[in-house]
């Protein structure tokens, strides 16, 4: 067998807190209209499952971009479209406040899901490259975690700021910041973090060489790395069905709590995702649980844990409704570091950015349309039957995990 030396190790925590600065800027700016959505829908004379498109149509773009980007990533460099992604994204953020109609803020907003695909569809595959996959777990935690750190503050800041200054101003916030987080992760990110192969390193003579890049070894070699592919179903299946379960209750919780009998202010419903606290801890830990009970054991955990939190949310008392999303959230999350790091760490080392890029593409095909069918159930039957769609998403995510277990 022919195995390339290992890239040397980076400053793994400069590495991370990068990548993590990166995740803030990226997911703070996709998700940023979440809170705003009650607005966006009286502004525009739109009912919430047309609102929820303002989330459906940037992760739809980032799902069609991302394989694709993953691509010129490849042939370019990760960290430079990283780094542009990062830039492009935080610019167009800027530019949604003066959109003049709904039909050009959906269009800006998709060009902005096709931007932010640069981050999504790439950091997983720089990290395995950057820190080894003995870190990886760890580094992909942290990555995670500033993910929903971005998501929380994007959504926090927007909320606070649709009282005093309305949508508009709301995204205006929220981009600045943003763009902070993006000069930050640009001149942190290390040049060479990603490095392309330049030798091999034989260990037997005339065998299968197992890198990216390498030369193809005919319809064998193909065989073996269609079949890493398949024994990742499980991982893939969760990005999709359980992406969408999560991003369905948080498009529609704004409008639960703004509706009677709770009434909320944008400001105090926008507390809610102060949840997302729970996710930056759960998937920070999520390594060492999924090192404790293998992969299989650790995501059905998970995903049971989301589950729990979606059923919880379904009783008319407030604090039930905010410790339910507490719980779905850090199950959810959890779930999302375990899968993503499943993927990266067992697919075979020539088919790594390949898998990324299709879980990639399996999570935000999930948050584009299952949080946008998640918006019209909502509005036309209400947040028990919601919560029914979600669980049952879940459960088949369990289920894939399951088999996928047993065909391996």
């Amino acid at each position: 067998m022919v195995v390339l030396e290992a890239p040397p190790v980076r400053d793994t925590r400069r590495v991370s807190a990068a990548v993590a600065a990166a995740g803030v800027s990226s997911f703070a700016l996709l998700y940023a209209p979440q809170p705003v959505l009650p607005q966006l829908a009286a502004g525009f004379g739109l009912d919430p499952g047309s609102a929820s498109l303002t989330i459906g149509v940037a992760t739809g773009a980032l799902a069609v971009a991302v394989l694709p980007v993953a691509w010129l990533a490849g042939r370019v460099g990760r960290r430079r479209v990283i780094v542009w992604s990062m830039l492009a994204t935080a610019i167009i953020g800027l530019l949604l406040p003066l959109a003049p109609s709904f039909s050009v803020l959906l269009a800006m907003r998709a060009v902005q899901g096709v931007a932010v695909a640069g981050f999504a569809g790439v950091a997983a595959a720089y990290l395995a490259d950057a820190v080894g996959t003995a870190r990886l777990p760890a580094a992909v935690g942290a990555m995670i975690a500033g993910n929903s750190v971005g998501g929380m503050l994007g959504r926090l800041g927007a909320g606070f700021a649709a009282g005093p200054m309305g949508w508009h101003g709301a995204l205006l916030v929220v981009a600045v910041l943003s763009l902070v987080c993006a000069l930050f992760a640009a001149l942190t990110l290390p040049h060479d973090g990603a490095p392309e192969p330049t030798g091999f390193r034989a260990a037997e003579p005339g065998s299968e060489i197992l890198w990216r890049g390498s030369p193809d070894a005919g319809p064998v070699r193909r065989a073996r790395l269609g079949a890493g592919l398949v024994g990742l179903v499980g991982p893939f299946a969760v990005g999709a069905l359980a992406t969408g379960a999560f991003v369905a209750l948080y498009n529609a919780a704004g409008f639960r709590l703004a509706a009677p009998p709770l009434s909320l202010a944008p400001a105090a419903a926008s507390l809610v995702f102060l949840s997302y606290a729970m996710g930056t801890a759960s998937s920070a830990a999520a390594g060492r649980l999924a090192a404790r009970l293998g992969w299989t054991k650790a995501l059905v955990t998970a995903l049971a844990v989301t589950v729990a939190g979606a059923v919880l949310t379904a009783h008319p008392s407030l604090p039930l409704i905010a410790t339910g999303f507490a719980v779905l959230t850090a199950g959810f999350f959890a779930a999302h570091a375990i899968a993503n790091a499943w993927v990266a760490a067992e697919a075979p080392p020539s088919a790594r950015g390949r898998a990324a890029g299709v879980y990639t593409l399996c999570y935000y095909l999930g948050s584009g349309l299952g949080g946008t069918a998640g918006g019209v159930v909502y509005g036309h039957a209400g947040w028990a039957w919601l919560i029914g769609l979600t669980s049952a998403w879940l459960a088949l995510a369990v289920l894939a995990v399951l088999m996928t277990r047993r065909s391996r």
